[in-house]
């Protein structure tokens, strides 16, 4: 009898030295990981996140200032997720200076993107970008900030799904007391599942029109004749119901000359197909398709809305006072007089959306409407021009006139869609 007792009390001696044991390994292991976010200071510090006062500020009324000590807000470089569309130093852009100028706004200011806060409140959550490749340059730019602050011991993926772009993280951290307490405890399955419950999902899902269109492939879409099928939206919006944040822009598709509006389905036998010249009534009429379909099917007490105004871009040399013919080739600086619009920013659409979302919100629900376009009409230095990945053959006489072929409608990274994901932030931080 005293030998077995000996016996059960030396295992559980050895039992006791073996969890203290796990219990250090996993609170050293721990302790490594909040280190290596950002090294130390940015998880263990009180960081700057937004005030209830911000709330109240109009982040969209500022000025452009030189910066050169807190911009940029990563490195091109050292960021994972910047696509060659948008890679401009990797493409031989020399003069850098497009990345240090930060927004001001007139009677407040902006606050600091705390990649950690963010990542906590998106705990279990999924937020999708939905729109064209400004969304998806977005999309991009948001990646990049939350990158560094995502510690080598979590597990992160990028994967192709269908029209999506999905990027799912998952930080193995918790509280040191109940990790010590659930090895103690002996209970390491469901310490196992606690671990794991900080899953999040950033997701950029390619949709150019909202509606459906024959151009919905995400890495097809180049395609000359468009059909638009103004009246459906289900086979792109069911794959939204599950989000907890849905940031949507279309703006930049509706601006071609001409496009077929279809009634009725891909390939039935009577639908009717027109084409039409591109006019802003088909534009609103796409829109209602989206804002009915959200009315019947978002969830009110859970999804937050968005919608990015329109992205200006800078084709014409003129509206800075330039010579005719000459765009946002060799230029880098902002333009610097207050309020300047561009001839090519088409307020008439910025305000079928503004109504769409008024009438909305007058039905009981609310999108939040972040117009980020007279302060991104200032930055015509920050697009990607001749330095970025061209999916077409470049010509020798393009070559030899560079404004005729370089891209004024996107923006390097980092650059101005960093700052509108921290004016996003904010929103969300607040929601």
């Amino acid at each position: 009898m005293a030998s077995t007792q000996k016996s059960v009390l030396g295992t559980w001696k050895i039992r006791c030295i073996f969890h203290f044991i796990v219990a250090f390994l996993l609170i050293a292991f721990v302790v490594a990981s909040l280190y290596s976010m950002g090294g130390n200071k940015l998880f263990l510090e009180q960081q700057m996140t937004p005030t209830d006062s911000t709330q109240f500020c109009d982040f969209f009324s500022g000025k452009w200032i030189y910066d050169n000590i807190s911009y940029p807000l990563y490195k091109e470089k050292q960021c994972s997720f910047v696509e060659d569309a948008f890679a401009c130093e990797k493409y031989g852009r020399k003069d850098l200076e497009y990345q240090k100028w930060r927004w001001q706004p007139h009677d407040c200011d902006l606050p600091r993107f705390n990649a950690t806060a963010l990542m906590e409140k998106l705990r279990g959550k999924k937020l999708v970008f939905v729109g064209d490749s400004l969304s998806r340059n977005q999309f991009g730019s948001m990646l990049c900030l939350i990158e560094p602050s995502i510690p080598p011991s979590s597990s992160k993926s990028l994967i192709l799904k269908g029209n999506s772009f999905i990027f799912n993280f998952t930080l193995y951290i918790q509280f040191f007391i109940i990790c010590f307490a659930m090895v103690i405890c002996n209970d390491l399955d469901f310490l196992v599942k606690s671990m794991k419950d900080y899953n999040a999902t950033i997701e950029f899902y390619w949709s150019p029109y909202l509606v459906e269109s024959n151009c919905d492939e995400i890495l097809n879409h180049r395609i000359r004749d468009r059909i638009i099928n103004i009246k459906a939206i289900e086979k792109h919006s069911r794959l939204w119901t599950d989000a907890d944040i849905l940031i949507f822009d279309s703006f930049a598709w509706w601006l071609q000359p001409k496009a077929t509006l279809l009634w009725g389905s891909f390939g039935s036998s009577d639908a009717i197909y027109k084409e039409v010249r591109m006019r802003p009534r088909f534009f609103e009429m796409a829109l209602n398709t989206w804002s009915d379909w959200l009315e019947i099917h978002i969830n009110r007490t859970r999804t937050k809305l968005f919608f990015m105004s329109l992205s200006p871009y800078h084709p014409l040399g003129e509206d800075w006072g330039k010579d005719r013919g000459q765009n946002c080739y060799n230029e880098t600086e902002p333009i610097l007089k207050k309020s300047h619009w561009g001839s090519s920013t088409d307020r008439g659409m910025m305000q079928i959306v503004e109504s769409v979302i008024n009438e909305l919100e007058m039905r009981g629900l609310k999108v939040q409407y972040l117009n980020i376009t007279q302060m991104s009409d200032y930055r015509k230095d920050a697009h990607p021009s001749i330095y970025r990945e061209f999916w077409m053959n470049i010509t020798e006489a393009q070559l030899a006139n560079p404004a005729s072929y370089s891209d004024c409608g996107h923006w390097c990274l980092p650059g101005v869609p960093d700052v509108w994901n921290v004016i996003l932030y904010s929103y969300i931080m607040h929601s």
